[in-house]
């Protein structure tokens, strides 16, 4: 899974919660996204442990964590109370928090949910869940079709997925901008599909984009006023759809008070792109946090 790295399930928040945990120093939190596990950390995990002590979790519906069948339990409330419980059992009051997708919209919800306990926050490739459901243009609703798909009602896109997982998530991995199927690695992706070929997780990812839309919207809109203070970085694939789309650090400009930005080479998968660029961007606004009076 993650190289040197040690591996556990840990049962919080009513679920079973699998993650990887390496290095040593300030606690950082790496989660993974849609269609993806922890294991999209695998090169970038072992850089920053050299400074920290990494946990990188699988959310719920995804990977080895445990995957409920409620429609309910896939808001990004409930997926961000799992990581919060997480870093608890593993004795972490306070940590850095950084996400990609799905994994970033979760750690967006966990730092409005319990912002005492986040150092700091690290988007990856996205824009607020209300904005892109609000301000939703023809040209978004075509590439990020995949929203509304997952949405239909069950068993719908679980049946018509079910029929080859590898096919439908493979072809998701080569959207959004600049990817090829040899830009993953092969352990990794292998680990990509022994998750997506469960039909429980099948499930899941489905009702992680129904949540989306029919808890998530409302949730987001009650907190529009709202700003997070801890101090925030906003990467994005420099040749992804989100950049072409969107200037995407100014959909986050009203949501962070202290919010850096970058983009980087490469698609929406830039982690897997180019894990070493991912991690020298990282490894650099984490270390001046942690340097900051």
């Amino acid at each position: 899974m993650i190289k040197g790295f040690e591996h556990g399930v840990a049962g919080v928040n009513g679920q079973q919660i699998a993650y990887s945990k390496g290095g040593s120093g300030p606690a950082l939190l790496l989660l993974h996204g849609f269609p993806q596990t922890r294991a999209m950390w695998h090169a970038v995990a072992p850089v920053l442990a050299q400074n920290f002590t990494v946990i990188a979790a699988d959310l719920r519906g995804y990977g080895d964590s445990s995957a409920p069948s409620e429609m309910s339990a896939y808001s990004f409330h409930e997926m961000a109370a799992d990581q919060s419980a997480l870093m608890a059992h593993l004795g972490f009051e306070t940590f850095h928090l950084v996400g990609h997708d799905r994994g970033a919209r979760t750690a967006h919800r966990l730092a409005l949910d319990a912002p005492e306990t986040v150092k700091s926050l690290t988007l990856m490739d996205i824009i607020p869940t209300h904005t892109l459901l609000s301000d939703l243009t023809q040209q978004v609703a075509r590439d990020y079709y995949h929203w509304f798909f997952l949405a239909q009602p069950a068993p719908f896109p679980e049946t018509m997925i079910g029929h080859d997982p590898d096919a439908y998530y493979q072809s998701c991995l080569l959207g959004w901008g600049s990817a090829a199927l040899e830009d993953f690695d092969p352990d990794a992706l292998a680990s990509y599909r022994q998750s997506w070929n469960k039909p429980e997780n099948i499930r899941g990812m489905c009702n992680d984009y129904r949540a989306a839309i029919d808890i998530d919207f409302a949730l987001d809109a009650q907190d529009l006023g709202r700003k997070i203070t801890c101090p925030a970085l906003i990467l994005y694939g420099a040749d992804g759809v989100m950049a072409q789309r969107y200037d995407v650090p100014a959909t986050w400009a009203e949501r962070l008070s202290h919010m850096q930005s970058a983009g980087i080479s490469g698609g929406h998968f830039f982690v897997d792109q180019h894990p070493m660029d991912t991690a020298r961007h990282l490894s650099e606004f984490l270390l001046t946090q942690e340097r900051a009076p």
